[in-house]
């Protein structure tokens, strides 16, 4: 599972012209589920983006999205898992089919809210338009395998 993680003043998804999603200070989560993953890689993504220590306090990345009273924004993107390495067109083979998809998508939302975080939603597999206004800029990449957080250089299994 692959989540891209940015740290926003505030958020939005569109779907048709309406937005389906909403929040201002808090955390912009793109997930991308690839085949493999499992209800262990959703928890420890939810676990991991819900402790993440990257907003101000006392020193530049000292509060998580909780302490700040913040919320999350979750969309699901299955382009994170596109293979870029051969040729100009993206592989999307990696990614999980979408039943598989939605239901572990909908699993790190379920744990987010369960952890008592705000949480809104972008629409599962709809065409949508995403506004944010980056903080920082701050973003980051969180890959999960086996139910563990490995380095970015190993999200592909290398």
């Amino acid at each position: 599972m692959i989540t891209l993680v940015q740290r926003v003043r505030q958020a939005r998804v569109l779907v048709d012209g309406e937005a389906v999603g909403a929040i201002e200070r808090g955390l912009l989560l793109f997930v991308g589920v690839e085949q493999g993953d499992t209800e262990a890689d959703a928890d420890t993504t939810a676990k991991k983006v819900q402790g993440l220590r990257i907003f101000p306090g006392r020193t530049p990345t000292d509060l998580a999205v909780g302490d700040i009273g913040g919320s999350c924004l979750v969309v699901s993107q299955f382009t994170l898992a596109a293979e870029l390495r051969h040729g100009n067109r993206p592989d999307f083979t990696a990614a999980a089919p979408p039943a598989l998809a939605d239901a572990l998508y909908q699993r790190v939302v379920a744990q987010l809210t369960a952890a008592g975080l705000p949480v809104a939603t972008g629409r599962f597999a709809a065409s949508m338009q995403v506004e944010l206004q980056n903080d920082g800029p701050f973003s980051l990449v969180l890959a999960v395998r086996g139910g563990k957080v490995v380095p970015r250089t190993a999200a592909d299994g290398a």
